[in-house]
């Protein structure tokens, strides 16, 4: 119970700021087309790196009020973890967007590309964990 209000609390933000994007700017908030656009585009990038720097500020503020580290520490190697992160790049090219473009932003606006790349995203992730954790 004592993760609910947090957990709530991020969600609202979340969505508060997806329906503000898309209001405000007509911009979907996918994060890695949002940072795909700072990084690669000459034009229209103030917003962006906002967005990027609002979320690593979020980050930051949410540990020092809390002294929690999100996300907990991995006990990952430094080549694994580099690795599932360039895998994870490449999925959202081919998908067209990430968890946050479609799975908030999409599935809000009842696309259905969007619900079945949030469908794929959450089986894939459902059977990478059985893998990893049961098999091998």
């Amino acid at each position: 119970m004592t993760q609910f209000i947090p957990a709530l609390l991020g969600g609202l933000l979340i969505g508060a700021s997806a329906v503000g994007l898309l209001y405000w700017l007509g911009r979907i908030a996918g994060v890695s087309g949002i940072l795909w656009g700072a990084l690669s585009s000459a034009r229209d990038t103030l917003w962006r790196w906002l967005f990027v720097a609002g979320l690593l500020m979020g980050a930051w503020l949410g540990h020092r009020l809390t002294g929690v580290a999100y996300p907990s520490p991995s006990e990952l190697p430094l080549w694994q973890a580099i690795l599932g992160g360039l895998v994870v790049g490449v999925g959202v090219k081919l998908g067209s967007g990430c968890t946050s473009g479609h799975g908030v932003c999409g599935i809000g606006r009842l696309s259905p590309r969007s619900i079945v790349a949030t469908a794929v995203f959450m089986a894939t992730g459902i059977v990478a964990v059985y893998l990893i954790r049961h098999v091998w």
